[in-house]
């Protein structure tokens, strides 16, 4: 039985995408003592993983270095060996279509991979995050479909992902986990095999309710980083300086969260997840308002970026046609590589469309990966000194990395739009110093 291969750690544990979810994942069952198979198209990857390499550098090389001196840990590209795990573990993306529709294509061939050789007494979890019901009514007839029924011949239940990269308070291992199974004995063995990995693995009654908690905590930080990105629009049409705002507001210890402002969305959650439950909801018969109307907010903000600039360079009396631009930052968040859905890129996007000459700087970033919808082959990152900074009209802070040299920056940029509130008490009441 499964549960006692658990309990004996020889249950054969595979993780289908060895990304930013499935690596750390991966990993995790490792040190638990199982054996892990991983599996991703990108060979590269499988290459680098079977030289102990590291491709996510906010993991930091001793994972991987760890993961292969342990003998229990075998990356491949070939799927017919799905059906060696015991349990797999889904944790591919899921991306938005063109018309913000789910995209559940990465979803829908990781179920017809798995399909091939799915066998009785397996274990199918999804952590990839989607609308509810996309377990049991979207993949499970795709495992179905040659006779094998959920519940019966295999297990099939819900766990979504938590990663935070470059969180240090927590990681995979001690990030609570929900799991929800599509019915009692998939819950209780989903259930099992995750207790065994992590520190709290929390069971609730459904995979729905799993899928739905999980937009739940997305769409709450959506709404509530829409409402510090409207508030910053509308309190510095008013000269209040909504950093202040948000610092003052902080000090009272209880009913309020701190949220901040920034040039818009990035990662794959935040600004992703929340379309997939608006999706749904009017297949249902229902709007979502609140939903929408913070996802409107917060794809204006690169727009409002590119306008505060524009302002910042008129005082100099140039146009953005043909001014030289440096963005700070392409990661979408402070001190990793991660340029998952990054407002930078979109603000490159939107420069360079007005005729501006622009490069980045990133010291995580040195060159753009390969993207679904954008196409950066033509940049890479620039070395910071003060006669780079110095040699371009505006600097754009689009992420406040902590290895910047700030005071530099300070010191020989000729104008800064900054959007994090990096510069503040470096450059706060100079001319050229722009809030944004």
């Amino acid at each position: 039985m499964l549960l006692e291969k658990i309990e004996s750690r020889s249950a054969v544990v595979g993780v289908l995408g060895l990304g930013y979810v499935g690596l750390p994942l991966a990993s995790a069952f490792v040190e638990a003592g199982f054996r892990v198979l991983g599996f991703d198209t990108d060979p590269s990857k499988i290459e680098q993983l079977a030289r102990g390499e590291q491709y996510l550098r906010h993991l930091g090389s001793a994972m991987t270095t760890r993961m292969r001196q342990s003998g229990r840990f075998e990356a491949t590209s070939d799927f017919s060996r799905l059906g060696e795990a015991d349990a797999i573990l889904i944790c591919v993306p899921t991306p938005l279509g063109e018309y913000k529709e789910p995209d559940l294509s990465y979803i829908e061939r990781s179920g017809e991979a798995i399909a091939k050789t799915l066998r009785r007494g397996q274990m199918v979890v999804l952590e990839s995050t989607t609308y509810p019901g996309t377990t049991r009514d979207f993949l499970r007839p795709i495992l179905e479909r040659d006779g094998l029924k959920a519940g019966v011949d295999f297990l099939l239940a819900f766990s979504p992902e938590r990663e935070d990269p470059g969180r240090k308070d927590f990681d995979t291992r001690t990030i609570p986990k929900l799991v929800g199974g599509t019915c009692e004995a998939s819950g209780a063995a989903a259930h099992a095999l995750y207790a065994a990995a992590v520190k709290q693995a929390i069971r609730v009654s459904s995979a729905e309710v799993a899928e739905s908690a999980k937009l739940l905590e997305n769409i709450f930080r959506s709404i509530n980083i829409a409402l510090v990105n409207e508030l910053k629009v509308i309190l510095d049409a008013m000269k209040i300086d909504v950093w202040e705002v948000i610092d003052a507001a902080s000090t009272k210890p209880f009913g309020f969260m701190r949220f901040t402002p920034g040039p818009g969305l990035g990662g794959h959650c935040i600004p992703i997840d929340p379309f997939y439950l608006t999706w749904v909801a009017r297949r249902a018969g229902h709007a979502t308002k609140f939903i929408e109307l913070a996802g409107e907010i917060n794809t204006r903000m690169p727009h409002y970026v590119v306008e505060k600039t524009m302002l910042a360079l008129n005082t100099q009396g140039k146009a953005v046609n043909g001014a030289k631009v440096l963005v700070l930052g392409l990661a979408y968040k402070p001190d990793v590589d991660d340029v998952r859905e990054s407002p930078a890129i979109e603000l490159i996007e939107l420069f360079e469309g007005l005729g501006a000459s622009v490069r980045y700087a990133d010291p995580h970033v040195p060159v753009p990966p390969r993207m679904r919808e954008h196409d950066l082959r033509h940049h890479v990152a620039l070395d910071l000194d003060p006669a780079t900074i110095a040699s371009f009209d505006v600097v754009v802070v689009a992420t406040d990395h902590r290895a910047f040299d700030w005071d530099m920056i300070a010191n020989h940029a000729r104008s800064v739009v900054d959007t994090r509130n990096a510069l503040a008490s470096r450059m706060s009441g100079r001319p050229n110093y722009t809030k944004a």
